[in-house]
């Protein structure tokens, strides 16, 4: 996996993304409540603050929890709940030792079908149906990752031209679409919701 991607709109942390599949697999964990730029950049911070320039799974299962909180909590902060992201980080990392021996790109080396893909994807500490389309829909669009079904295991994610989601940054401009898109969806939610009320 070496491929430029534009998540974090900073040279730095999007190369880390292109190039790492497990800095790609905590951005997307990290990619809830906070803007998506900030979340896809925790891991190049997180990679950069261990001494490293890559994420290790083993190496972060196994650290000391309040340290690893610590470290994640140091301004500027990782996330807006960095304690909490910090126990997911950890537990998604002892998920991947326990199951794929740290690798991270195991998870989706050599799966036959889209639908085995995300049920693997939506096992994961953290990722819910909904993260685990997202992340299919990434791999697929940018990664390169496709197996036979990908795109309807991703549901609405996986189709082409669409600006869902992270899987159809491309650049700043692709960013603005895909924002205005989300910025309808929460407004519909929100008249849908007032309606009902």
């Amino acid at each position: 996996m070496d491929v430029t991607l534009h998540l974090a709109q900073d040279p730095e942390a999007d190369a880390l993304l292109g190039r790492s599949p497990l800095a790609a697999l905590v951005g997307m964990l990290l990619d809830q409540q906070v803007p998506m730029e900030w979340a896809f950049k925790g891991p190049a911070t997180i990679a950069r603050r261990l001494g490293t320039d890559d994420l290790d799974a083993h190496e972060i299962a196994a650290h000391e929890p309040e340290a690893f909180a610590a470290l994640l909590s140091q301004k500027p902060a990782v996330h807006r709940y960095p304690g909490s992201m910090a126990k997911r980080i950890q537990q998604l990392c002892q998920y991947l030792v326990e199951h794929y021996d740290g690798d991270a790109e195991a998870v989706w080396k050599d799966v036959a079908t889209g639908k085995d893909l995300l049920k693997r994807l939506a096992e994961l500490p953290g990722f819910g149906k909904q993260k685990a389309q997202i992340f299919l829909a990434l791999l697929g669009k940018q990664l390169g990752v496709r197996p036979t079904g990908w795109r309807e295991a991703a549901g609405s994610y996986g189709e082409p031209d669409s600006f869902r989601s992270v899987a159809d940054i491309t650049g700043p401009e692709s960013l603005v679409k895909v924002r205005a898109h989300k910025q309808e969806m929460k407004a519909a939610a929100k008249a849908a919701k007032a309606s009902r009320d």
